[in-house]
């Protein structure tokens, strides 16, 4: 689309490891193709109140390796409205930008998707969440090094578990998605894993723990996703402790630290590729879809497919954490 001269690129919705690799290979790839890039401050709400401006090559030197977004942020109720979104498009045509890539999750693609319908304007997307719960790709930004953080301090807890003969109950993030929970459970040996995609039995939670004891286990660990049913870590650890009273038990909610730090070498690698390749898209006529891994090969689905489906858990997974826990 020679048409394509400029073109926008904005952060949305919670921030994940991994996205400033994004824009840097947005940025950057666009350039080398001869386009304008444009940075848009505080996703959609910037959008709004036209915090937006040019960006270099070096604008995103050394940012490669920082968490967070360099772009901010934000959740914005005013783009859900037809009045927000005119704001949002006159702004683009303010600054004569052509077309957008957004980085985000399943509620920026629905806002782009509406915002494209309308206005008929070129959008790719880019999955930027540390759930992994959209279709469409293997692994989103910021994955793979939440849950490295997830392993670094549960690994952490389990020293101070055995040293106290403590089971620990640790929530991690995840409210509708348990993928985090499942892949930290597995790399740290817990003896059980919690997520919204199954139902809890708490009795058969409470017979596995009897069982565990019963064979000489003095200390272990219970990975809880956000969303589980029963409620989360501290309901769950209300239950555990009338039936073992006996027994020192805690609970810990890691909580945002999942979301900050450094990210991974295969997050740093996955964002510049998919940067890299979203702006190739956009030059090649493709738009309103978000760019995606499958099998190690890149991917495009429609915003509509995204956000509609729903990436599934791993039924291989759960086997091998059931029966790694004995």
């Amino acid at each position: 689309m020679s048409n394509i001269k400029r073109i926008g690129v904005l952060t949305s919705g919670g921030d994940a490891p991994g996205m400033n690799a994004a824009i840097r290979a947005v940025v950057r790839t666009g350039i080398y193709n001869g386009l304008e890039v444009y940075g848009i401050y505080k996703g959609y709400n910037g959008l709004i109140q036209g915090l937006i401006e040019p960006m270099g090559s070096r604008s995103v030197s050394n940012i490669i390796q920082r968490g967070g977004t360099i772009l901010k942020t934000a959740r914005s109720e005013e783009f859900r409205t037809p009045e927000g979104r005119q704001k949002a498009y006159d702004n683009l045509v303010k600054h004569g930008i052509d077309a957008m890539i957004v980085i985000g999750g399943d509620g920026t693609f629905t806002g782009a998707s509406i915002f494209q319908n309308e206005f008929n304007f070129p959008i790719i997307g880019l999955p930027g969440t540390i759930d992994n719960d959209l279709y469409g790709t293997d692994y989103t930004i910021g994955y793979d090094t939440a849950v490295n953080t997830v392993v670094e301090a549960v690994d952490k807890i389990r020293d101070t578990a055995d040293s106290h003969d403590r089971l620990f109950i640790i929530e991690v993030m995840g409210r509708d998605a348990g993928f985090i929970a499942l892949r930290s459970g597995i790399a740290t040996g817990a003896e059980q894993i919690l997520i919204p995609e199954s139902v809890t039995y708490i009795d058969k939670l409470i017979h596995k723990l009897k069982t565990d004891y019963s064979n000489n286990k003095t200390s272990g660990i219970i990975i809880v996703s956000e969303g589980d049913d029963f409620g989360g870590a501290f309901e769950v650890a209300k239950v555990v402790k009338e039936h073992f009273p006996q027994y020192e038990t805690r609970v810990t909610i890691l909580g945002h630290v999942q979301r900050g730090g450094s990210p991974s070498a295969f997050d740093r690698v996955m964002a510049s590729a998919m940067g890299f390749q979203a702006v190739l898209a956009l030059k090649d006529g493709v738009r309103g879809v978000m760019v995606g891994s499958i099998n190690r090969k890149v991917s495009y689905t429609p915003f509509e497919k995204a956000i509609k489906s729903h990436q599934t858990i791993n039924i291989e997974l759960m086997e091998i954490a059931e029966v790694l826990s004995i």
